[in-house]
């Protein structure tokens, strides 16, 4: 009995499978270093940011996605995710992503209106009363004021990340299906909540 249970023991230094988010973005700098915090040696997730030479147009933001997903088995337990702006971009081209993102149960889409620095605005403040790109980049400069510079994640708290859920969610009602198309929206705070959870509230 006592040899069958030496057998039974899991081999030393197997890990545990991480559930792995792929996430394709529009950004080459802000965006790498926020989906960043989320993954660590010690987690049972890890976040990969599939990187572009240059900021992206939403379709080339999918094309590196589905490219990505040919050589790269996804499971049914792991996510996939396409996170864009609104900016400029016409109803077409984010109606292909929001498309693709119907195929698979564990396939998403998240929208920023009028782009990513306002899912970052929420981590300070309500974000009430943007109307316009450059106008969501003035008020989070109120609160990083070298952001140009590039964004300092130790100094994001997990509270600041739960603060900015909740009031992504209180913007978001009643929940939209496709894509945020009022500014001063997002859906980020779905992605975000799915890693939190499949990582039990795991921060670095």
């Amino acid at each position: 009995m006592a040899d069958r249970r030496r057998k039974l023991k899991r081999p030393m230094g197997e890990r545990r499978y991480k559930k792995l988010f792929f996430i394709a973005a529009e950004g080459v700098k802000t965006e790498p270093i926020y989906f960043g915090i989320f993954t660590d040696e010690t987690s049972i997730v890890h976040v990969s940011y599939l990187k572009g030479k240059h900021d992206s147009s939403p379709p080339q933001v999918l094309k590196r996605m589905t490219d990505h997903l040919k050589n790269k088995e996804l499971k049914s337990y792991d996510e996939a995710w396409l996170v864009v702006d609104k900016d400029q971009w016409t109803d077409e081209q984010l109606t292909q992503l929001y498309q693709w993102s119907l195929q698979q149960e564990n396939y998403g889409f998240a929208l920023s209106n009028p782009k990513f620095e306002y899912w970052l605005l929420l981590h300070f403040e309500d974000g009430v009363g943007i109307k316009s790109s450059h106008d969501c980049t003035d008020r989070l400069k109120r609160w990083i004021q070298d952001y140009d510079k590039g964004i300092n994640m130790r100094k994001i708290s997990q509270e600041q990340i739960n603060d900015a859920i909740s009031r992504a969610k209180k913007r978001d009602h009643p929940p939209c299906k496709d894509w945020p198309r009022t500014l001063g929206q997002t859906t980020i705070y779905r992605l975000i909540e799915n890693i939190l959870k499949s990582s039990k509230g795991f921060v670095k």
